[in-house]
């Protein structure tokens, strides 16, 4: 029987309703024609295996002269522009395929294709936008049935388990959604199965696990969950391929499937299992990919990776993935067993101690090597240098020392090398010049010293980050840099010397230079505003003199610029980026002035003279103003207090009067008011030169105000960083009721706080929420102001109350931590000795406090971190930590342990879930096979909360620290940045 009448309305629709975007080899589909016409229909009759009545001799395909629109069932349209508009062979008893060519056909309106005999139907990649139809159930003689990579929608109808001579069935890559039917079962024939990329949830049906003839069973990238049965091998005897990775599936990896002796491709990776990896391994000899990266599999002791030794046997093996797990042990020497053709190889996220063995250098296929966050110690092996075809190198985040080997410059395709984090010593080499296809290289945050050789900064192909900081290299920069295609460079937080190179210019590509904390010296060149493209540029903390290039106000992509704490002199440009207060960072360099400023510093000598006349008459009646003012505070205030508040503004900006403050806030009005803080009210104002600011007007009748004034003014004197509230200048005067008047001046935040966007308060202009990358965005922003704070402050300081109302947002979404009034300088210095400060006081805001405080504990490092965790919890879960929910002993923390891995949906915040992407999909050449990237979004939450976790840890011992969370809040972005851009792993 072939196709009925009543399946024809299926068929029709398919090609009649929807434009088909597949191409014939040679077509330029971009100018359809009755040629390319003809084409497609010569490529369909190819596909037909026998014409019983030879009717279809017409169609005469050596004849280049023969027009289709003459051939037996073919319509053309009139005129001079002739297209096939109608193909009708029904009745005919063909066989074999239905062709997707016949998409070419852009003009056909009309296919008459019933009673005929066609086992085939495959429309791959094409834009078919439909639900299936249940008709499809009536094409009973059917054997391949290829719909994927389409945008077909809905369920999978159960009438598909009619088919009961299907052996090929692709329904990848759509928008299907709803459960998988059982009646899939009812196709006992089948050998492959293909439903990955979808929307499927629920349980995969017990009886697919009875399709004994079953080759490939595909199911990735849905939303199913469930046990995947233990005998699973022993019910599928005859596998090849088992792809089940991006789910829910949770319990154990099957032991059986290492039964599978024929078994090619195992595919677990991104579910919920758990245990151990079962024996068995090396009975697969003709293994190409196993993949159980991303799930809870665990090991122990130092043999925790023997099953590497079992994989010896799988020759054929080319891709190998266990990273993201909870693997503990040393990896065998036996590693340089492995396939000679494994390109392959991801270790990274685990446990894994231990020093690299040498044989890796073995394995001359590798075209990736990942052993990034472990524990690995001991040297680099020179022996990776062997592996010429090695593309990327991930060792960072581990314990690795001694130096660089020179080897690792022969890696000519490399394309990414990553070692930061680590303890390497010695030089960078000069081998490294030899990279010919290097895109990005990260050696920040070891120990390593010398020059930077300038064949590092000549490497043309660098595309993406040049990243050397937080290292004690030393000397001048190379006169040449010559990374034009580079687009962040980073070297600070060095020993940098000499004078910045104009060649800086030829870095045509560059968006970000970041050379803070360096000993740089001489003027800023003006080559820099050639770079047109800069969006980021820190030079603080430096020996930079000289004039400030007024170019720089034209570089329209400028948005951040510290040039704090150097010995720059001359008048501050006043457009461009210099227009925005919050974006700019100068303090520090004292001969820096404002345009009316620089005025008056340029009149005559004998205005000089007049202004120091001036200045004179205007100390000494200050200094009388300040003695009566002095007798009049005594007798209001204690002496402490008065001794206090001059302590606490010494070496700070010029102070402000109260006028100058009342005027700023028109008289302090109630439509001026935007926030309460700890110790008092904020208000939006404006200085005279037009600066929006924040005035933080304090309670000075509260108990602690003026402590809380001289802990702020300490605290902002001690730190300078990108994502701290700039502290603008402050006030300690009387107001017009002889009162005593505190306030602090800070640059204004547009964007409000965070938590005005966690509870709603505040969407983007297009009403949406924060996503993804918005709110990690901000976690990395808070959490790199807290690394800073505890770790490269000369004298670490203590915020005592992280949380989102005290995190504030600027017009651009950065985040920027703000009121320090319970600021603890972590040690305080006296003279040569040095001393920790305590209190009995429990600091903080109910919900964020961390337990030890409430037992008495003095301010910490560890106290800031629990309340960072607490905030992150709250930023991703959208539940506030003193939710009437929470009773007894139940806090946010244990809320979402309670919850975590497992249930990840239940408790991330509902409007960050429907801002969640879909999946991509990218292929695989060495398996030939869809792979699938993965649903990142999740991986990325998982790991926000985990971290989130870590941090919350009832014992501060058992936290980790702000910059471990840093760490992994950064790779966790960088995955998420690199998948989401489709970038293949």
């Amino acid at each position: 029987m072939g196709f009925q009448s009543h399946a024809l309305a299926f068929t029709i629709l398919f090609v009649n309703t929807f434009f088909f975007k597949y191409m014939l080899l040679g077509v330029d589909s971009a100018t359809p024609s009755i040629v390319s016409d003809k084409e497609a229909l010569i490529a369909f009759k190819s596909q037909l295996s026998f014409d019983t009545t030879n009717l279809l001799s017409t169609w005469d395909v050596n004849n280049s002269s023969s027009s289709p629109c003459n051939w037996m069932g073919v319509v053309c349209s009139n005129g001079s522009g002739e297209r096939v508009i109608a193909l009708d062979l029904s009745g005919l008893r063909l066989t074999g395929s239905i062709s997707p060519h016949i998409g070419n056909l852009s003009f056909l309106n009309s296919l008459q294709l019933q009673n005929n005999r066609f086992t085939v139907l495959e429309l791959m990649a094409n834009e078919i936008t439909s639900a299936l139809a249940e008709e499809l159930g009536h094409l009973t003689n059917l054997k391949v049935l290829k719909l994927g990579r389409n945008h077909l929608f809905g369920a999978i109808p159960p009438t598909i388990g009619n088919l009961s001579s299907l052996i090929h069935l692709n329904l990848g890559t759509n928008t299907l959604h709803g459960n998988v039917p059982s009646d899939l079962g009812r196709l006992k024939s089948l050998e492959m199965l293909d439903i990955t990329i979808n929307n499927l949830t629920g349980i995969l049906p017990p009886s697919i696990y009875n399709l004994s003839s079953l080759v490939d069973l595909a199911v990735a990238s849905n939303d199913l969950w469930g046990e995947i049965p233990y005998d699973v091998g022993v019910k599928l005897p005859n596998l090849l391929i088992f792809n089940f990775c991006f789910n829910k599936f949770t319990g154990k990896i099957p032991g059986s499937l290492h039964n599978l002796t024929r078994i090619e491709v195992i595919r677990m990776a991104h579910n919920l299992l758990e245990g151990t990896v079962p024996p068995g391994l090396g009975n697969l000899p003709f293994l190409k990919m196993y993949n159980i990266g991303f799930n809870r599999i665990v090991s122990s002791g130092e043999d925790g990776l023997s099953f590497i030794t079992s994989l010896t046997n799988s020759t054929q093996l080319n891709f190998l993935a266990i990273d993201g797990n909870h693997l503990e042990g040393v990896i065998p020497e036996s590693v340089g067993n492995l396939s000679k053709v494994l390109s392959k190889l991801y270790m990274g996220g685990n446990r894994i101690y231990g020093k690299i063995p040498t044989s890796v250098g073995s394995l001359s296929s590798l075209t990736l090597f990942n052993l990034t966050s472990n524990s690995i110690s001991g040297e680099i092996p020179p022996q990776i240098g062997q592996l010429q075809q090695l593309q990327m190198l991930g060792l960072g985040l581990n314990n690795l020392s001694g130096g660089i080997p020179n080897s690792l410059g022969n890696l000519l395709k490399l394309n990414n090398i990553d070692l930061s984090g680590n303890s390497l010593l010695g030089s960078i080499p000069s081998s490294f010049g030899n990279f010919q296809s290097l895109l990005s290289m990260d050696l920040s945050n070891n120990k390593l010293n010398g020059s930077i050789p300038k064949e590092s900064l000549s490497l043309s192909s660098l595309s993406s980050i040049l990243n050397l900081s937080n290292n004690f290299l030393n000397g001048p920069l190379p006169e040449d840099i010559a990374l034009e295609n580079v687009v962040t460079i980073d070297l600070s937080k060095n020993l940098l010397s000499g004078h910045i190179p104009s060649s800086i210019s030829d870095c045509k590509s560059l968006e970000a230079l970041f050379m803070a904390k360096n000993r740089f010296s001489g003027p800023i060149p003006n080559a820099l505003a050639e770079v047109k493209g800069l969006e980021m540029l820190d030079l603080s903390s430096n020996q930079l003199s000289g004039f400030i290039p007024k170019d720089l106000q034209n570089l329209h992509a400028l948005h951040y610029l510290n040039l704090s704490f150097n010995h720059l002199e001359g008048e501050v440009p006043k457009g461009g980026v210099f227009g925005n207060v919050s974006s700019v960072h100068l303090e520090g360099n004292e001969k820096l002035c404002l345009h009316f400023e620089c005025l008056n510093s340029t009149r005559s000598g004998q205005g000089r003279r007049r202004v120091v006349i001036v200045g004179i008459i205007t100390a000494i009646a200050t200094l009388a103003l300040c003695i009566i003012l002095f007798y009049l505070l005594h007798i209001r205030k204690s002496k402490a207090r008065s001794t206090q508040a001059s302590e606490a503004t010494k070496g700070q900006f010029q102070m402000v009067s109260y006028e100058e403050l009342r005027e700023a806030t028109g008289n302090f009005k109630e439509e001026n008011l935007i926030g309460n803080g700890s110790f008092g009210t904020v208000y939006k104002g404006y200085l005279r030169e037009g600066i929006a600011v924040a005035i933080k007007v304090l309670n000075t009748q509260m108990t602690g105000s003026w402590k809380s004034f001289a802990a702020e003014c300490e605290a902002l004197r001690n730190v300078r960083h990108r994502n701290l509230v700039r502290l603008i200048t402050s006030c300690s005067s009387i107001d017009f009721k002889n009162m005593d008047f505190l306030a602090l001046v800070y640059e204004y935040l547009s964007n409000g706080s965070l938590e005005d966007w966690i509870r709603g308060k505040k969407m983007k202009a297009n009403g949406e929420a924060l996503n993804i990358v918005d709110r990690l965005n901000v976690a990395i922003d808070v959490a790199s102001a807290l690394d800073y704070m505890h770790h490269d402050c000369e004298v670490p300081v203590v915020h005592c109350d992280i949380k989102p109302s005290n995190i504030l947002l600027d017009e651009d979404l950065t985040a920027k931590i703000g009121d320090f009034g319970l600021a603890r300088l972590l040690m305080e210095k006296r003279g040569t000795q040095t001393s920790i400060s305590s209190t009995n006081v429990i600091r903080g805001s109910i919900g964020y406090i961390p337990p030890e405080y409430g037992l008495g504990e003095k301010a910490s490092t560890a106290g800031d971190t629990y309340s960072f965790g607490v905030m992150l919890l709250e930023l991703f879960t959208g539940k506030c930590p003193t939710d009437e929910s929470f009773r007894g002993d139940l806090n946010l923390p244990r809320w979402v342990q309670s919850a975590f891995p497992e249930n990840l949906k239940v408790i991330i915040a509902s409007d960050l879930l429907l801002l969640a992407g879909d999946a991509y999909v990218d292929v695989d050449d060495d398996i030939n096979d869809e792979y699938v990237i993965p649903e990142i979004e999740h991986d990325c939450l998982a790991t926000v909360i985990e971290v989130g976790l870590c941090c919350t840890k009832e014992s501060p011992d058992g936290r980790i620290t702000m910059r471990h969370a840093l760490h992994k809040l950064k790779h966790a972005q960088l995955a998420f940045l690199k998948y989401t851009n489709g970038t293949k792993k």
